[in-house]
């Protein structure tokens, strides 16, 4: 996966949408949250529930791990499968009280250290660490999500099959370790998935469409 490549993509994903500003939320606590109720489902359903722990006054991690699993299942429903995600958060806010009560505290420090211990706690894997790492914490590490994936693979630059340490190295080693351009990077992914590298491609107007593509792949 040639530098090149990467930047063409990324050049003329920004030029199609320019900024993203994300993660959506108003604090790193409100976004590691967010990193956890957006598993296996729609980011529609992850702003009910945060909307709903907002209004319990339980967007907080103190709160979060005094609050019965039954109680915060029942607050976060909206988001799906809410009974695990009840106890990844509180699993998440224990390790966070752990680690010096804010997320900012349990996030310092350097990068592979931190990400070690972030997955260790139950329930957060790769994709959620690094998005946690990356968008919370300000850590230059690369989220690789499906439509990352679906979108190298469609043109041409990965086969397919390949592991998440796989291909977050690609990128990492290909590009500057720059947190905006990460950040953004995987932001305009999501954006350009979305719209037209779906299951089914929809080709017709994408920002990529110049560069060779197969759109069955």
């Amino acid at each position: 996966m040639a530098a090149n490549e990467l930047v063409e993509i990324y050049d003329a994903l920004a030029a199609a949408y320019g900024p993203r500003g994300w993660w959506p939320g108003d604090s790193p606590t409100e976004v590691a949250i967010g990193a956890v109720l957006t598993q296996n489902t729609a980011w529609t359903n992850v702003e009910r529930a945060i909307s709903a722990l907002k209004a319990a006054d339980c967007l907080d991690f103190a709160r979060i791990a005094a609050l019965e699993e039954e109680a915060l299942g029942a607050i976060i429903r909206s988001a799906g499968t809410y009974r695990v995600k009840a106890r990844r958060l509180k699993a998440l806010a224990a390790w966070v009280l752990a680690r010096g009560g804010t997320i900012e505290a349990a996030l310092a420090g350097e990068t592979g250290a931190v990400r070690v211990a972030l997955l260790e706690v139950a329930g957060i894997g790769e994709e959620t660490a690094d998005a946690i790492l990356l968008y919370a914490g300000g850590h230059a590490v690369f989220v690789v999500d499906a439509y990352t994936r679906r979108v190298l693979r469609r043109h041409g630059l990965l086969a397919g099959g390949e592991s998440y340490a796989a291909v977050q190295a690609r990128f990492e080693r290909a590009l500057p370790r720059d947190v905006r351009m990460f950040n953004e990077y995987h932001a305009l992914l999501v954006e350009v998935g979305k719209r037209h590298c779906r299951a089914a491609a929809r080709c017709a107007g994408c920002p990529l469409g110049h560069l060779p593509h197969d759109e069955t792949a």
